[in-house]
């Protein structure tokens, strides 16, 4: 009988098959031991954050400074009270209210998710107040929903009237303000707060404002540049547009890597007229310089008829001739005749004088 040596059949495929892969494995393992990791390929890792957009240190860099809007501006000293007495302030009005506390917190384009820099300015004519933000946020369209919602306000809270913390009834007013072109979109709004009773007195003169305050805002990408401006005394809006014009640029130049170029235009070109100014004044002593003139001629005449001090008469002129000057002494003859004429008289008087004495 003869004795199988080995599966027949099926089975000797299947044998045959995991004979195969026993060597597969083995021949793979034996090529992982020799394989060094440096010839491994190497998998990179997907990125899990983007570089940050705006860097603390471009953001300072980017911030306005005092001299660029001229002046009258200078580092603040603090905060202004009324911010508290004006700004913290009840109305019933959802969106108006927002805005006060936006106004009040300075965030009505919402936290920043980057690198902020902020910058405070006092004014010296009004006594008005400038906080100057440069922030990355956390997309454009972020931002753009932002200035969406304040586009609406001018309709919303055009007047309302709200309640200060010591129950007093505030007028408010809401209207857009027109910003410079720059940047890829922009916001801007002027409000007024005024007393309420003050401007219900009967009298038809309403009342002035108590407070007037610009905010503006400008996205550039998704970092925006924003400030308030304004007090007690008012707010000069062509300040709040410079402020837009020249930081959103400064912003721009900043990113770009470019150097800032639009700091220094205005203070160097101002000093321009003071300099030009003395040149008028130096062509003016030209006149006093030739008026002189005339009297240093003046005195030739009195010089040519001199008045003698005894007589009061003018003075022989000085080219008298010599016989003129020969008339003025005294003839012998002449003066033998006079004395003759004299010894005569006398001695008539003289006889005269015997005979009447005889007589008597």
């Amino acid at each position: 009988m003869k004795v199988p040596t080995g599966p027949s059949g099926p089975y000797r495929l299947l044998a045959r098959a995991l004979t195969a892969g026993v060597l597969v494995s083995a021949s793979a393992c034996s090529l992982h031991g020799v394989m060094r990791p440096a010839d491994a390929p190497s998998v990179e890792p997907p990125a899990t954050s983007a570089a940050p957009s705006l860097t603390d240190a471009q953001a300072s860099a980017a911030l306005i400074t005092q001299g660029e809007l001229g002046g009258r501006w200078s580092a603040t000293q603090g905060g202004a009270t009324w911010r508290d007495g004006l700004l913290k302030t009840r109305t019933d009005a959802p969106d108006c209210q927002r805005l006060l506390d936006g106004l009040y917190a300075e965030d009505l384009l919402g936290e920043p998710t980057g690198a902020r820099a902020v910058v405070g300015l006092d004014e010296s004519g009004n006594a008005a107040q400038l906080r100057y933000q440069v922030a990355a946020y956390a997309a454009p369209s972020d931002v753009d929903a932002k200035l969406a919602w304040l586009r609406t306000l001018p309709s919303k809270c055009a007047q309302f009237t709200s309640t200060d913390v010591r129950g007093g009834l505030l007028n408010v007013t809401v209207v857009p303000s027109v910003l410079p072109g720059v940047g890829d979109a922009r916001e801007g709004l002027r409000l007024t707060m005024s007393d309420a009773s003050a401007a219900n007195a009967g009298d038809g003169s309403g009342a002035a404002p108590m407070l007037t305050l610009d905010f503006a805002a400008v996205r550039v990408g998704d970092r925006a540049v924003s400030l308030t401006n304004g007090g007690l005394g008012g707010a000069a809006q062509d300040s709040t547009q410079q402020a837009v014009q020249i930081g959103t640029q400064r912003l721009q130049d900043v990113l770009a890597g470019r150097p800032p170029t639009t700091a220094p235009v205005e203070p160097t070109t101002m000093p321009v007229h003071p300099t030009t100014a003395p040149v008028k004044p130096t062509t003016m002593p030209v006149h006093p310089t030739t008026a002189p003139v005339k009297p240093t001629t003046r005195p030739v005449h009195p010089t040519t008829a001199p008045v003698n001090p005894f007589t009061g008469r003018p003075t022989e002129p000085l080219t008298e001739s010599p016989a003129d000057t020969d008339n003025t002494t005294a003839d012998p003859a002449d003066t033998a005749d006079t004395a003759d004429t004299a010894d005569t008289a006398d001695t008539a008087g003289t006889a005269d004088t015997a005979d009447t004495a005889q007589e008597g």
